[in-house]
């Protein structure tokens, strides 16, 4: 377990990064990621369903980052990935046409990673997608982010992810994406 030191006195805020039942936990989870990514209630409830499904996928794991008094400040869920799903099969004709298809082999893909933004640069996104991909027996990974020069972009690129393909289309998604490769384990400060 990670511990991030809080701030003030008896450290209010202190978090500590660990193993996250996601399945218990995914209205909370996804509560941080409403807010951290702007989502609306009807795109919460699709989702939820989305990570359930995720959950059953061999080798699907989760952390968390929480207070002291349990509240569910940021996490991260990942998996093996599966040509079969959906993600995969949007992405790989645009990793095709760089000649990076062979990426969805043999990768960890990081499905979500969210802070809630008042615990954001203090290293905590950092330090769930280091920890849950120390664990992966593939020898990359791979994610995909909104196509702009973001924080979070910023981030991907300290830990050693590299575009893999720009402007990929999702539907429904109002925004074009990147999909990101690094190989693992992740570039360390």
């Amino acid at each position: 377990m990670l511990r991030f030191p809080g701030q003030g006195p008896g450290r209010p805020d202190e978090v500590v990064i660990g193993p996250l039942d996601l399945a218990a936990r995914v209205d909370e989870a996804l509560a941080v990621q409403a807010v951290a990514f702007g989502l609306g209630s009807d795109e919460i409830a699709v989702r939820r369903q989305i990570v359930l499904r995720h959950l059953t996928s061999p080798g699907a794991r989760a952390l968390g980052a929480t207070t002291p008094g349990g509240r569910l400040v940021g996490f991260v869920y990942g998996m093996p990935n599966d040509r079969r799903h959906w993600w995969s099969t949007v992405v790989e004709p645009y990793l095709r046409a760089q000649g990076y298809d062979d990426w969805l082999d043999n990768s960890f893909v990081i499905t979500e990673l969210h802070v809630h933004p008042h615990y954001q640069n203090r290293g905590i996104g950092r330090s769930l997608i280091t920890a849950i991909t120390e664990g992966a027996a593939e020898p990359r990974s791979i994610l995909s982010a909104i196509d702009t020069e973001s924080p979070a972009r910023g981030l991907y690129r300290s830990l050693g992810y590299e575009d893999l393909a720009r402007q990929v289309l999702f539907p429904s998604a109002p925004k074009p994406y990147a999909v990101m490769g690094a190989q693992l384990p992740l570039r360390r400060r």
